[in-house]
């Protein structure tokens, strides 16, 4: 299986070698240049395997330079039960009475985040793939975070050898409960810096570091390699693919499911990666009927899915569910690559259009290729808090605020089309980490002024009756080891100055130091 860049370029790449480079050279993202095919008799196969057995077959089905053992090896790791518990990613009936509705937890991990699934499986495909491709110089991660791949990525790859992370957040664009996580974070090789403006800023500067054919002169002269950890490396979409393949597997155990039959996906969606995962598993055999693409309001993805443009020139907001919190969704173009039948001319002029004028608009046929497969919908503030006591009170179930969005789009989908297809509902995110929010929603607004996150998190558990989980307990209680906060303008100076610093070139200060110093970041 190679790899080939959605616009265009004209090398071919094995998938050690897209995994290790993360984007390709003419800033377009790697896809597989076919979709590997899962058979009846392999789906049925899996509902003996284990989630580590699941996720190594279908990504060995992607990565066809590493064998099933490397992968199985890879995965058992990842996923321990000392890092995800019994089940990693369990399938949960929210209403034994009701037998349409399902919900995916996927924040068992470390950092209480759906992330963790690719982000844990995502250190070993790199430094296997730096191994393959004979790579000795460091490879440094970098990537910019709206809340959850931040500290998914650190928590990943913090002491791991031959490399090192950069991460990028809005300085006001996350919650407290992240911001925490990230800023405190341990480890000899992570390092983390605010930027002052919202997460699009810091991903667009991300991207635009990839494509400064400077840095990386600069940065090899210094022993230093970038990659990335954003699902715009297709080393961490790939992982994703499979929680989707094992939610068709667990509800095949189920006496009233038979294979063949379709089910929903409903995401919460923001940069694009984990809505497009689930199409990927579609694509594979995986029977889906929609894919609810749920939007807050922010809502440029919802909008596209039914006029046909994308424009991001319009107010972006600052919401109770803040890793949505998106205006440029990267990996909407790996979709439109596939949609296209691998229109490369087409994904360029879009891309361009979106970077210099802020807005496309996709032919009709793109876009009812598009719709056939896609819904979309949005939900304001007060939409989520309204959703969350619902599924409180019909379920007895908590939710976070993203989660919250899938659940309020979905309900107004089945109302307008009474589709009675089983349907699963992506939970992205351990109430805990939003407490503040759910407990404005679960006791009217405004409960939460006034108290300290630890108060309302201990009231979160007790009246959810969910243990607060290890990653977020106690969080304020943590040194702060990252406090930098520079200009979206600097973000090159920064990235230059620290893999200098981190990949050889010593300086008497510390960097923080530095920063402190400078209103605009350092001096490289």
């Amino acid at each position: 299986m190679m790899y080939i860049s959605t616009r265009g370029y004209d090398k071919k790449y094995t998938s050690a070698e897209a995994i290790k480079q993360g984007i390709a050279p003419d800033g377009g993202l790697f896809v597989p240049e076919t979709i590997p095919q899962l058979s009846k008799a392999e789906i049925m196969g899996m509902t003996e395997m284990s989630f580590p057995q699941i996720s190594a077959t279908v990504l060995s089905k992607f990565l066809t330079d590493f064998t099933y053992e490397e992968l199985l090896d890879f995965a058992e790791q990842a996923y321990s039960e000392e890092k995800f518990g019994e089940n990693p990613v369990p399938l949960v009936q929210l209403n034994k009475y009701n037998p349409r509705e399902y919900i995916l937890e996927l924040w068992h991990g470390p950092t209480a985040a759906f992330k963790d699934v690719a982000l844990q499986m995502l250190p070993h495909l790199m430094t296997a793939s730096a191994k393959k491709t004979g790579e000795n110089r460091k490879i440094c991660i970098l990537t910019a975070t709206s809340g959850d791949t931040g500290k998914a990525a650190l928590e990943g790859f913090k002491d791991l050898p031959g490399t090192e992370v950069i991460v990028f957040y809005p300085s006001e664009g996350v919650s407290d409960a992240q911001k925490q996580q990230m800023i405190t974070t341990e480890g000899n090789n992570v390092h983390v810096v605010a930027v002052n403006g919202c997460f699009d800023d810091a991903q667009s500067g991300v991207k635009a570091i990839f494509g400064d054919e400077s840095v990386a002169k600069e940065l090899d002269a210094s022993g230093c390699v970038l990659s990335s950890a954003n699902s715009i490396n297709w080393g961490r979409l790939v992982p994703q693919i499979a929680y989707y393949v094992a939610s068709y597997v667990e509800l095949l155990k189920y006496e009233e499911f038979n294979f063949g039959e379709k089910m929903n996906v409903v995401v919460p969606t923001g940069n694009f990666g984990n809505i497009l995962a689930a199409w990927f598993a579609k694509k594979m055999g995986i029977p889906m009927k929609k894919l609810i693409c749920a939007s807050n309001k922010n809502k440029v993805l919802s909008d596209f899915f039914r006029s046909g443009t994308y424009d991001r020139n319009r107010e972006f907001y600052k919401t109770n569910s803040p890793s949505m919190d998106i205006l440029i969704s990267s990996n909407l173009e790996r979709l439109l690559f596939e949609v296209t039948d691998m229109n490369a001319e087409k994904t360029a002029k879009w891309m361009e259009e979106l970077k210099t004028k802020g807005v496309y608009t996709v032919d009709p046929d793109t876009l009812k290729a598009l719709q056939m497969s896609f819904v979309g919908g949005f939900a304001d503030e007060a939409g989520i808090s309204k959703t969350i006591r619902e599924v409180y009170d019909r379920c007895d179930h908590v939710v976070d605020t993203h989660t919250a969005v899938g659940f309020n789009i979905y309900n107004r989908y089945y109302q307008r089309s009474g589709d009675e297809t089983k349907t699963v509902f992506v939970s992205t995110a351990s109430p805990f980490k939003f407490a503040p929010s759910v407990m404005d929603a679960l006791n009217g607004a405004g409960y939460s002024n006034g108290r300290s996150n630890e108060v309302i998190t201990n009231e979160l558990s007790e009246e959810s009756g969910l243990p607060i989980p290890a990653g977020l307990k106690d969080i304020n209680k943590k040194p702060v080891l990252h406090n930098l906060l520079i200009e979206k303008e600097d973000m090159r100076q920064t990235v230059a100055f620290l893999c200098k610093e981190i990949c050889g070139w010593r300086i008497k200060e510390k960097p923080a130091e530095r920063f402190r110093r400078q209103s605009r970041g350092p001096a490289s």
